[in-house]
This record gives C-alpha cells, structure tokens and sequence, in this order.
C-alpha cells in the first residue's frame, strides 16, 4: 500500500555493499526531469503526485465537491470511505460517490480495492480521464491484464489530454512485455519470516552486521487518519535467514518518538551514520511531510538525530540508502519536478562535508508511476520497486545496470513478483541471500517480511586455481624440493599474467581461466630457466553442471630446475642428421628450438655446442662431419637470434665415446648402442654475474 508507506515515513532502505569511494553516481547524471506546472491549490483529493495528475487537476477542481474539502486537506481516506461507503448505501451509483471512494482507496495504496468503485462511476457516466488510467491499472492488479489493455486501447481513441494518452501508452506497452518477463523464472525459495510478522504490517528489511532492522506498526497508540498503529524500528539478531528466538528489540528513543511514525534505517558501511526518515504527526503541520533524519554515532554512542538539509518542503522524502564511501545517499520523494509520484534521487557529501547536490536519477529509472526504495549492491546494480515499469500490478522489484552510459531496467520476474506489492529488497549475502517486503496473499496480516535464498545455475560460481610445486633434478634424476623460486604465468602469447615466489616448501599458485593456454617459467639464481606448458582447454565446468554455490577446481603443474654446472656435458636429444650430411634436418630443429628458448631464457651463459660419432668410419671423417654437424647447429641457433659470441661449436668425432663400442669392438655393438654416442651436446662455459 505505497501511499500509506508515504505517509509511514517508511519508504526506507538499507545498503551495505563492497569497498570503493567515488562520489560520482554510478548510474550517471541523466538529463533533467520534465517541469510540471504549479500545483492547483484545490486539487481532486490531495496534491498530485504525478506530472499527469498536476496537468489535469486545474480542469477538474470544479468537479470537487465542497464536502471533499476536509478530507482532501487532511488526508483523512480512512474516514472518507466509511461516510462515502454509507452513502452509497442510500445511492449506490451515484457515480461521484464511486469515483471519490475508489480514489481513496487508491491514495491509500490499495488500487485492487477501488476496482468495483471505479467501475460504478465509469458505468455511470463519470466524466474523468484519469479515471480511464487509474481504472485500467485496478484491472491489471486483479491480474486482468487483457481488460486493462483494452480500457487504455479504447481510452486513445477519444482521449483529449497528452499526458494522459502518453501513460496509456506507456501501459499499453508494459503490458505487452507481460510474456517476456513472465519467463525469466529463477530457483528461488521464498519464507515467510513467522517469528517477525504480525496481523499489523513489519516491511523495510534492513541487513546490517548481523542483525536486521525493519518497521513493525507496534506503537499503543494509532495514527487515527489511517486507523493504524504508530509504527516504530525494531531490530532482530539473525542466525542466517532465521531471527534468534527472543532476540527482537525496539530502537532506542534516538530513532523512536510516541506518536510519530519512524520509517527503516540505513547505517552507514563503517557503522557510523544511521539515516531513517520519520513524520507524519496527527497535527495538520505534519500531515504532508516526511523528512529523512541522521545521526551520528561518537564514543559508541547514537547522537541525537538532525534533520538533513536534503529535505524538501511538504513532501515525503523516504528510502535513504548509502553507497559503498558512506559519501551518497540514494532516497527517495514526490518533490515538485519529478517524472511522476515518487522518483528516486541521489545527494552527496560537499567539500564542506555537508549533504547537497541533490539529483534526480533520471527517465531512465524513473516513471510517471512511483518508484520507491533504492538499492545498491556490490555489483554495481540498483535494484529498487516502481509501478511505473512494466510488471505484474502493483509495486514489482527492478534491477537497473549501467553499461556505458546505457541504462537498462529489468524486471526480476515471477519468481520474486507478484500481482501485489513486492518491494524493499536488501541481500544480506550476495547474491544468494536477502529479504524483501511484500503484502502478497498467504501472510500474516498487511505488509510481511521475507526471505529469498536464490538457488539458481547462474549464481553458482567457479573459480580454477593452478597449483604446483618446485624442484630441483639431482644428478640421478631423482627431483628434491628447491624453494624460493620465481614463478611467472604466461599467456599464450608470452604476455605475463602473473608472477610469484615459491615458498620455501616450494608451493605456488595461480588463479586462471577456462578454455586458455599457458607456460610457466621458473627463474632462480644459478639455475637453468625452466618452461613448462599448462593448459585448461577443455577442462572448464558447465555452469548447469555446478551444484555448490562457490566451486573450486585445482590444476596441478610443478616445475624442476637443473643447476647450472661448468662444463658439464648435457645431451641434446633427437638430433638426427641425414647419413653423411651436416644439414639441420626440421625433426632436429624442433630440438635445436628448445636451446634457443633456453639460452634466451638465461641470457647470462654461454656455451659450446659439440657433436659426437660412433666409431664407424675413419678418425678423420667423424672428426670433420662432426664438427660440420656441430657449426651447423650453432649457425641455425644464430639464425633465430642467439648472438654467436655465446656459441662455439665443436666436433669431437668419435673421442669421446660414452661406451665400449670402439673400433675393435664395431662389430660386437647393437645400433641402439652405436646410436647413444651418435650425440649433440653442449655445456655451460662461461657464467656473466654482470
């Protein structure tokens, strides 16, 4: 009942949400609201709370008759519908009697209600546009959402007044976005918190370390203009979603006054300032004002709260939410200027460390509806409600996202939207968890508090972490923990990623993306420079797959270093050369390819490149083949940018065979054996420390 809400000063909302401090308004400064006209000073129930309604009210000020007056000036609807309801009693379609009755109960908030009010003055003659807007919008709370398309249809084909045809229009196409909306459905379990809820109204979640705030109408005493009690803050400790047993308290008289109603709180991220709006005295100079209070908390005490200056006039400033720095509130109010009934704003912190720079959010988010109770979660997303939007019939909760300057709102669909009011919405563990107000049927009497536990696939989040450890080769290849080694994650085009110190066990780790390519280089003081490719193509998880709400998934990937040793022979593997030739074969500059990488990667060694024969042939022909073999390699090395100043070749033909099969024994020796001291080695000769 968003009227009564209003008048509750309770259009209030709390925000809690990640690190940050910029005081620039993350939707962006959109262009500036219409102007409306200067209200009428006899307007048709109340001050018209939208521009439609300010256009109209002039031409149908004749229309009110002069018993309306008293409750027109005191906004007294309660009791404007018990005498229109007994007169009706003696004239059942008098059509003004109907048109006055439905729109009380409309500024009550309950347009479901004045759908059979509405009806009797349209059958009966009731001369009104507005009434054909307000009409078709009773149709669509009811969920009759082809009769209300239909009025609006018919209502511009005779339709005199533009402001009027433009809302027509507009519902005309909310109402065909109905199909669409209705199937963005999401995993959502919804509970209805018992220990919290009452037969009166508890709305206004507010999550904050732990504990939730929110309104409950508790007060003794009632706001006789609405027949309703007082309503006051309370808050609850919370074990999760579920309030600790026993644990509910009412605010302290800092937030609560008898006999003034007290809208939700919102306290600041670094639990300093609290902001809740309050109004609405039974006395005539507070019947058409809420204000929003703040009060600061020094020593581990509240201080007394002090109206901000943010505040307008005779208008209903509600919904106060902070951002992230504590340094903008987002609220919201029906001030002269805005797009409709209630449009949501923004103000900061000055230089001067004062609230100011009030702004309107914009057409982009704002309606000739109302839109009511700002959010902002760590996302960056604004959620809020509005019956402006295209939704489901009375208030409907939206999430607004800025890409680029391009604003776009989405309806969150039926799974957290009804035909009744939904609103308030508040995580308290995005974005999983959270609480939301509604006055759908199946409560416990008025407004209720829920909670949401969102289950859905696309919640569900992954994250791939690589993990390895690193070695050292000892002489017989058996591998020992080496520590301290600098770790670098490459992409796959050579782009560093990421770079780390092994710990002294050795470990590291890296998080990393599915579907991509990787090399890790190890680097460490008198050690080769090791690569060793990683890969997490095709090893990601579905999405619909997840059943966890955070997963982890682990590669494993250790790199080993040899240290570096002068002079010490280390094979070259698989170079193979054509019989009696010297030319790089490409099978061998595959190989060679590595000793390039290599010497790149350790630009502080040089080395001797040597190739070995068997014992076939002459002395003198291995030693010269053997030598060709070895320039060959070294030019090709040369030929991929190797400066030759760190290259010597070397042949060594068949002096240094590395097993018995000599001359004598050419015979007695298996290929396999001939083949070991066919080889291509080098070794370090020189280490620049410089």
């Amino acid at each position: 009942m968003i009227k009564r809400r209003f008048i509750l000063a309770t259009l209030t909302i709390a925000l809690v949400w990640g690190c940050g401090s910029s005081k620039v308004n993350f939707l962006g400064v959109q262009e500036p609201p219409k102007k409306t006209a200067a209200p009428p000073a006899n307007p048709t129930l109340s001050q018209p709370t939208s521009a439609a309604a300010v256009a109209k009210a002039q031409e149908e000020e004749d229309k009110t008759p002069k018993y309306m007056e008293s409750y027109v000036e005191d906004e007294n609807y309660i009791q404007a519908i018990a005498d229109f309801e007994e007169e009706l009693k003696e004239n059942p379609d008098a059509a003004d009697l109907n048109f006055y009755t439905a729109e009380s109960y409309r500024k009550l908030g309950n347009i479901k209600a004045a759908l059979p009010y509405y009806t009797k003055a349209r059958e009966n003659g009731y001369d009104n546009e507005q009434l054909e807007i307000y009409y078709a919008l009773s149709l669509k709370a009811h969920e009759r959402y082809d009769d209300a398309k239909e009025i609006l249809e018919e209502y511009l084909t005779y339709g005199t007044t533009e402001i009027y045809k433009e809302r027509a229009q507009k519902e005309i196409a909310n109402l065909a976005k109905l199909d669409s909306i209705s199937l963005y459905v999401r995993d959502v379990d919804l509970n209805l918190l018992g220990e919290i809820n009452t037969e009166q109204s508890e709305y206004s979640p507010f999550y904050f370390n732990g504990e939730l705030y929110y309104v409950a109408l508790s007060e003794p005493e009632k706001f006789t203009r609405y027949d309703i009690p007082y309503s006051d803050l309370r808050k609850v400790k919370m074990n999760g979603l579920s309030p600790e047993a026993g644990s509910i308290e009412t605010l302290s008289e800092i937030f609560n006054e008898v006999n003034i109603n007290e809208g939700s709180i919102t306290i600041s991220p670094d639990g300093t300032k609290a902001v809740f709006a309050k109004g609405n005295t039974n006395d005539k100079k507070g019947r058409r004002s809420v204000d929003l209070y703040i009060s600061t908390k020094r020593n581990g005490q509240w201080t007394q709260a002090q109206i901000m200056p943010i505040n307008s006039a005779d208008s209903w400033d509600t919904s106060p939410a902070f951002n992230n720095s504590g340094e903008t509130i987002y609220f919201a109010s029906d001030r002269p200027g805005g797009y409709g009934g209630s449009d949501i704003y923004r103000a900061t912190i000055n230089a001067r460390g004062r609230w100011a720079d009030v702004t309107n959010m914009g057409p982009d988010i704002n309606t000739a509806g109302d839109e009511v109770f700002p959010y902002v979660s760590p996302d960056n997303k604004l959620y809020f409600a509005s019956d402006g939007h295209a939704g489901f019939g009375m208030l409907d909760l939206f999430e607004a996202v800025n890409s680029g300057g391009n604003v776009t709102v989405r309806n969150l669909g039926p799974s957290f939207n009804s035909p009744a009011d939904d609103f308030g919405l508040v995580y308290s563990d995005f974005p999983f968890e959270g609480f939301y107000s509604s006055n759908r049927e199946g409560g416990k009497g008025g407004d209720d508090i829920y909670s949401f536990i969102d289950n859905s696939s696309d919640l569900k989040q992954i994250t791939y972490l690589l993990k390895g450890t690193t070695y050292q080769r000892g002489e017989d290849s058996t591998v020992t923990i080496l520590g301290n080694v600098q770790i670098k994650l490459l992409d796959e085009n050579d782009q560093l990623v990421d770079d780390i110190l092994s710990s002294r066990g050795g470990s590291f780790s890296f998080p990393v993306d599915p579907e991509k390519r990787y090399t890790l280089v190890g680097e460490k003081e008198n050690y080769f420079t090791e690569r060793t490719l990683f890969s997490t193509v095709g090893e990601g998880v579905a999405q619909e797959d997840l059943v966890e709400r955070f997963t982890e998934k682990v590669f494993n990937a250790d790199v080993t270093l040899d240290e570096i040793v002068l002079n010490k022979a280390i094979v070259v593997p698989n170079i193979y050369y054509d019989l009696d030739k010297a030319e790089i074969r490409a099978d061998a500059a595959v190989e060679l390819d590595k000793l390039v990488i290599l010497l790149k990667d350790n630009p502080e060694i040089s080395i001797e490149l040597s190739s070995h024969t068997d014992a076939r042939s002459g002395d003198d022909y291995n030693q010269d083949l053997s030598q060709r073999r070895a320039q060959a390699a070294v030019d090709y090395i040369v030929s991929q940018g190797v400066p030759r100043n760190r290259l010597v070749a070397k042949g060594y033909g068949e002096s240094q065979l590395i097993n018995g099969c000599t001359n004598e024994r050419i015979d007695d020796c298996s290929e396999e054996e001939h083949q070991q001291n066919r080889r291509t080695e080098f070794k370090v000769t020189n280490i620049d420390k410089n």
